[in-house]
């Protein structure tokens, strides 16, 4: 059995990106399809690869894509969609330092943040659209819209890897679909 399918090694990866006060309620071993994820930051300043607080820095936005499939873990908690990649991948990385502010959340820094840490967790209210559909072989594909323009493709498999090291995966990958549908 492949380590990714252990809930506990989900579980672990999850909870790295958990914000203050939320449990994972959900979680299990998917697919990015795709993503374009758009994060604005004010009063900080990029050193190398990682983003640095400072009362006097500028705001800049950050987007990291990639167009290749990966695997994912995919948590979901009472606020949070978060996403752990299982496998260290390459994203495309571009900033700007005079970003268009129009409807977008400015994030403040209480601490540096490595931009590979970027795009590991959503506020579920900032989904503007998720559309779900059938995949192939009862996988479901989610496509999320959130309202900063970023986009997400997700694929949600049927069944959880073999070898039973993801006993809740049904039962999880409903929780998901169900939270990510209302």
């Amino acid at each position: 059995m492949s380590d990714i399918f252990s809930e506990k090694n989900m579980m672990y990866a999850l909870e790295r990106y958990l914000p203050a006060g939320e449990t994972v309620v959900a979680g299990i071993h998917g697919i990015g399809l795709e993503s374009d994820i758009r994060q604005v930051f004010g009063k900080c300043f990029l050193v190398e690869d990682t983003l640095i607080p400072k009362e006097n820095g500028i705001t800049i936005e950050v987007r990291k894509r990639k167009h290749a499939n990966c695997d994912l873990y995919i948590g979901i908690t009472r606020n949070y969609l978060i996403l752990a990649e299982c496998d260290v991948y390459q994203h495309l990385y571009e900033f700007n330092d005079s970003p268009n502010l129009a409807g977008v959340r400015v994030q403040e820094l209480g601490a540096p943040l490595s931009i590979k840490d970027i795009g590991t967790c959503f506020p579920l209210d900032e989904i503007q659209k998720c559309e779900i559909r059938k995949g192939w072989m009862g996988s479901v594909k989610c496509f999320i819209t959130m309202k900063n323009g970023s986009l997400l493709k997700l694929m949600l498999p049927k069944l959880g890897g073999v070898g039973g090291g993801m006993p809740h995966h049904k039962e999880y990958r409903e929780m998901i679909i169900a939270r990510l549908g209302g």
